[in-house]
């Protein structure tokens, strides 16, 4: 399949590296070029523009928020405006509910199919193909990702025809991930305040009762107040709980511990975490017991 592919950040170039390994044709852009070489390398062809990455079956899209969505699909010279009908439009990107419907109706109005297919996983998970997608979109279009995304992921779900659903699953997911990591970070700083090892006390959680990947993944860093370099960086954190929020807004849901969560961003970047990875939330409750600074 011709595939064009816009955003080469630690999770896109990943994904894209899997589409060129599962025989795809792949044609490449990012705003910074350099970021184009390794795939190049690996036989995809860079576009210059946004449009040139538009002229095949499908384009995928992994960029970091509304703002670099709405610049890439619906700007100048973007990819509704490039795109063929009929072609596909898979995103990838974790965008607000709000932004997903009106990227449906424009679609629609092209004549071009649109999927949003946001996914859970961390960048090594990317480039083991082993992330877990969120799909959602009418069946044909689904059939045309299909391929796509078993080539990114180890497993798809399917949760709606309408495509904003799979990004509210999405933003729910990474609400209850920073409830987890608050939650843990609290529970790992009443131990260790104690005198406690609080390596080894998530050492007991992960081999009894916590035997699970989310776990295992952010215990030991939380632990040891391991936070850089970032594989997942605060401020994309902080940006999916304030859509989460906007998303619960719009539904009539109040989610209170989502207020919480935003809180403890802003008193992490208060201490200028921005660039940390967002699991150092986790580490603001020992900085709070005295045991260490933010």
């Amino acid at each position: 399949m011709r595939i064009g592919f816009i955003g080469l950040g630690r999770m896109g170039a990943a994904m894209a590296a899997n589409l060129l390994k599962a025989g795809h044709e792949l044609t490449v852009y990012n705003r910074d070029p350099a970021r184009t070489e390794a795939l190049t390398a690996q036989g995809a062809k860079a576009a210059e523009t946004i449009g040139a990455a538009c002229r095949g079956d499908v384009v995928v899209t992994m960029l970091a928020d509304d703002r670099a969505v709405e610049e890439v699909v619906l700007g100048r010279g973007g990819v509704l405006e490039s795109l063929a009908a009929r072609a596909l439009h898979l995103s990838s990107s974790t965008i607000s509910v709000a932004l997903a419907e009106r990227l449906t109706e424009q679609h629609a109005r092209a004549a071009q199919a649109f999927v949003a297919a946001p996914v859970f996983g961390r960048p090594e998970a990317a480039v083991a193909g082993k992330l877990f997608v969120v799909a959602a979109g009418e069946q044909h279009a689904l059939a045309l990702a299909a391929p796509l995304l078993a080539a990114v992921g180890q497993k798809t779900f399917v949760v709606s025809e309408t495509p904003k659903m799979a990004n509210l699953v999405k933003l729910s997911g990474n609400f209850l991930i920073a409830a987890l990591i608050e939650s843990l970070g609290e529970a790992v700083a009443l131990v260790g305040k104690s005198g406690l090892d609080r390596e080894q006390y998530v050492q007991l959680l992960t081999s009894s009762v916590f035997d699970a990947p989310i776990y295992h993944t952010y215990g030991p860093l939380i632990a040891a107040q391991r936070f850089e370099p970032a594989r997942f960086a605060a401020a994309l954190g902080y940006k999916d709980i304030r859509l989460a929020l906007a998303a619960a807004e719009e539904l009539r849901v109040p989610l209170p511990f989502a207020g919480v969560l935003r809180d403890r961003f802003l008193a992490l970047f208060a201490h200028g975490g921005e660039t940390l990875d967002w699991s150092a939330i986790g580490g603001l409750a020992a900085a709070d017991a005295g045991l260490a600074p933010c």
